[in-house]
């Protein structure tokens, strides 16, 4: 039999958690039930489906991390306990630039580059730093609690993946929605390749505008001043721009220019894009390294010159300035200007600075030929998807976000100069020059035939493959068992910092290539902050290692944490101290299990009788099957957070607190009342393991075990409807029962009475009356006398009254002398502390409860007069007249100890 001593005092997460973990995943609870893989698969049975955000390779566990694992897992583990079949596909993405930029950080260390090595030694290193990392973060999300199906374990450069990325980059060349040709695209000079828009991070910094005169080709004497912040661009500048109503410039407009220190002619255009007010009015044209220049370049068919190299240095096109870094030459060139009498002045200005947001060096607009998805009709269908209710987005102020982006997206560039990734499966003939486009390897010409064939040198975009992943993990393009029944997932869940990243990317691609929305619901949450609100970075000395909090507070009390202080799309604030809390609380379930298993221990196996339930019985049960609803209304709704803080209130402060302390008291009578007492705290300790199980799965489940064993030794009495199961991790979710009708005035009693208590406890305290010294009281409960008669033990024992000294009456002529008085909800309560008593701090109490009594007086009375009583419920209006005749109650009596003070 387990005695309450068999369990330790606390709750040791150490030497339960990766037991446990490797238990559940022996016994296979991670894998779906109804497999579309075995015989007796059923197709009709939904699953519910959820595709992990794939962690890059290279990473180590942080907070984002254990944010989508905690969310994930509890959507999963509630799903699988309401008996639907449920998948987790975990897996990894080879994060094309992260990966490759830390390979070639520690081969910088050797003294070695990555053109040094060539192609085929870089990818061999690569493949050995991934299978060196890439097992780091699957083991750190297993500790987590991760319950993923690892059998289904997928890698973005897995051979399958590899297939669906080649297939579908065929099908959209094939469709004329991938081409190839020189755009404006962001050049990384760190990582020498295109990065995409998403991929560059702003951040406002302290810069010079520079101001300088363009003087004009006919006449030296003339200028135009014009003001730029990066004067090493001149040297790329093909017009000046003009606002076609300014008067100033009207007359420029047509003539030429000289480009300083190059003296090259250029044209003075007019168009309504330049911003009159700006700098001096007139616009500095460089179409090769500014966008918006680009879009004028193309409206008047100006020349683009390019003057960098892939390393941001001045190419041949910069004459004198030629092979230096593109900050020397500013410096440079802004001497050489000064020296010529060109330069007006400068003057600090705020920049909005492009950085990479891997490598963090400044980015460079730059015309490069690329590869792109002419993204105009994939856009068009994923709006439609979410405008249409296909596609729900939580939170729903997210939506606009998404709309607005599609609705102004630009051409997607998608090809990387990157060893490392999907390389594109384009091959170049060196005979007929044109290019053939292949789902395998080609080995020669599409057109001529001729072997004399190579490859493109670049890969695709991360976001290529990833942009699959809902489907291409399930075996697409095959038409595979997982894929026919798994397809499509169900919830999307991610930051929303990756909403444009990825999940517009796998809407589009979804919709593109299956005809199906990959998933009907996104569910986006937000970021973590540290205490004070403040971003986590290593700089600031402020990011929380979850691997640490675990190690110190458990992996239960880090993901409660995460998840009861969340809010979809919110950012939330996490301290130590929470995490703290919360490790309190998982030893607070283990001791109330502890007691339970205890008071099982000493019950009786059978009951004599037929249940005689006690007030905290019932009040105990209705409150629970109030909690099963509303739990179940804020699962449905996606507010996990307030579903974990109803399922932590009602434990601590209703079970623990209340009905655990009257249980001993029950238990301590023995026979049926113990009997039942017993059965009531295991079913109600059941049902609360179940609720939070999604939530805090390893002390749940530990303490379930015990709990269930305890329950079978005991008999079948203790047992839930349909027997106990296997394991907590697939036990039945709990059902709330429907109401009967006796539930609201059950509770209304007992609230009653853990008021009086309250009152009670409270006065001791503000007296400091010795903590459990016993006092006598006289009790004036009116109508409410049998309640108080019933409970008289139950009140005794919690506020510290001496049993054989409380007066429980209905009513009472003359008010004892010399005792302090307090009213709770019309019940009067008199306790002999008077020689403890200050009367005119007494006085004030009393007034100022009165004062309270009938502001709630006043407010009814006007509610009651208002529309609101022809309209409302009559339930509803006469619960409001209910506590207007309770505060009336309340107040009168109230007058009269002022009056007999």
């Amino acid at each position: 039999m387990n005695q309450p001593f068999s369990l330790p005092k606390t709750y040791d997460f150490a030497s339960v958690e990766e037991k446990i973990y490797a238990q559940w995943e022996a016994s296979g609870y991670f894998k779906p039930a109804n497999d579309p893989r075995s015989p007796d698969h059923d197709p009709s049975r939904r699953p519910f489906v959820i595709s992990i955000p794939p962690p890059n390779v290279t990473g180590e566990l942080h907070l984002g991390h254990a944010m989508f694992v905690a969310m994930e897992d509890l959507m999963i583990r509630y799903h699988r306990m309401k008996g639907i079949p449920t998948l987790w596909v975990p897996g990894t993405d080879h994060a094309g630039i992260a990966t490759q930029l830390q390979v070639e950080k520690a081969l910088a260390k050797e003294g070695l580059s990555r053109e040094q090595l060539g192609r085929e030694e870089f990818l061999r290193r690569t493949w050995a730093w991934k299978e060196k990392y890439g097992g780091i973060i699957t083991r750190q999300i297993r500790r987590l609690g991760a319950s993923c199906d690892w059998s289904r374990e997928r890698f973005t450069l897995d051979e399958g993946l590899s297939r669906a990325v080649r297939e579908a980059f065929v099908r959209l060349y094939e469709k004329g929605l991938i081409y190839r040709g020189p755009r404006m695209i962001n050049w990384s000079p760190g990582l020498k390749t295109a990065v995409s828009d998403l991929e560059v991070e702003y951040s406002e910094e302290p810069g010079t505008l520079y101001f300088f005169k363009y003087v004009l080709a006919d006449n030296p004497q003339e200028y135009i001043p014009v003001a730029t912040t990066r004067p090493e661009t001149i040297l790329g500048d093909t017009a000046v721009a003009v606002h076609p109503e300014d008067e100033r410039y009207r007359a420029y407009v047509g003539r030429k220019v000289l480009v300083p220190i190059l003296n090259r002619a250029i044209p003075v255009i007019a168009d309504e894009y330049v911003d009159r007010e700006f700098g001096t009015g007139a616009l500095k044209i460089t179409p090769a390294h500014d966008p918006n220049d680009y879009q004028i370049a193309l409206r008047h068919n100006l020349e683009m010159i390019n003057i960098l190299t892939p390393q941001a240095a001045i190419n041949e096109n910069g004459g004198p300035y030629a092979g230096l870094d593109r900050f020397e030459c500013r410096k440079r060139m802004w001497e050489d200007m000064r020296a010529a009498g060109l330069v007006i002045k400068e003057q600090p200005y705020t920049l909005n600075v492009p950085r990479s947001q891997r490598g963090g060096e400044i980015v460079e607009p730059m015309i490069s030929t690329q590869w792109f998805v002419r993204i105009q009709p994939l856009a068009e269908a994923a709006l439609r998807a979410v405008r249409e209710g296909q596609i729900k987005i939580v939170p729903e102020r997210f939506t606009k976000v998404y709309y607005n982006w599609l609705e102004n997206i630009e051409d997607w560039c998608i090809s990387r100069q990157l060893w490392w990734g999907h390389r594109i499966p384009v091959w170049y003939c060196d005979d007929c020059g044109k290019i053939t486009v292949s789902r395998e390897d080609a080995t020669h010409c599409a057109h001529c035939q001729s072997s004399r064939i190579h490859q493109d040198e670049d890969v695709l975009d991360t976001w290529f493959s990833s942009g699959l992943w809902p489907f291409s993990t399930l075996g697409w393009p095959e038409e595979t068992p997982d894929l026919r029944y798994f397809y499509p997932t169900s919830v999307l869940e991610t930051g929303y910092d990756i909403l444009f990243f990825w999940v517009a990317r796998m809407i589009m691609f979804g919709l593109e290539f299956t005809g199906k929305p990959p998933f009907h619901t996104v569910y986006l949450h937000g970021l973590i902050r540290d205490e004070h609100g403040q971003k986590m970075s290593k700089t600031k000395g402020n990011v929380i290692d979850p691997l640490e909090v675990m190690d110190e507070m458990g992996t239960d009390a880090l993901r409660f944490t995460l998840l009861v202080g969340s809010t979809p799309g919110n950012d939330m604030n996490l301290s130590l101290k929470k995490v703290e809390a919360n490790r309190n609380f998982a030893n607070k379930v283990w001791n109330a299990g502890r007691f339970v298993l205890g008071a099982l221990a000493q019950a009786p196996a059978q009951a004599q009788a037929a249940p005689q339930w006690t007030l905290a019985d019932s009040w105990i049960w209705a409150r629970l099957q109030q909690l099963l609803r509303d739990v179940e209304r804020l699962f449905s709704n996606y507010q996990y957070g307030e579903a974990g803080r109803q399922i932590y209130d009602f434990f601590w402060s209703e079970f623990a607190d209340w009905y655990v302390e009257i249980a001993k008291l029950q238990l301590a009578e023995g026979g049926d009342r113990a009997f039942y007492t017993a059965q009531t705290l295991l079913r109600v300790l059941d049902a609360c393991l179940r609720l939070l199980h999604p939530f805090t799965p390893f002390v749940t489940e530990e303490l379930w075990g015990h709990l269930k064993r305890a329950a079978q030794e005991k008999g079948d009495d203790f047992s839930p409807k349909g027997g106990w199961e296997e394991a907590l991790i697939i036990a039945r979710w709990p059902q709330a029962q429907a109401v009967e009708g006796w539930e609201e005035e059950k509770i209304a009693d007992f609230n009653l009475i853990q008021e009086v208590i309250r009152a009670i406890r409270n006065l001791r305290t503000e007296k400091k009356v010795t903590p459990g010294k016993r006092i006598p009281a006289t009790i004036v409960a009116g109508n409410k006398l049998a309640v108080f008669q019933q409970q008289a033990a139950a009140i005794a024992a919690l506020a510290y009254l001496q049993a054989d000294h409380l007066t429980l009456l209905a009513d009472l002529a003359d008010k004892p002398e010399n005792q302090i008085a307090i009213v709770v909800a019309g019940v009067e309560i008199y306790l002999p502390l008077a020689d403890l008593v200050d009367l005119e701090a007494e006085r004030a109490r009393l007034q100022n409860e009165l004062a309270e009594a009938e502001k709630q007086i006043e407010r009814l009375r006007g509610l009651l007069a208002s529309p609101f009583a022809e309209k409302a419920p009559p339930a509803v209006v006469e619960k409001e007249r209910q506590k207007l005749a309770t505060f009336e109650e309340t107040a009168g009596r109230l007058r009269e100890q002022l009056e007999n003070l």
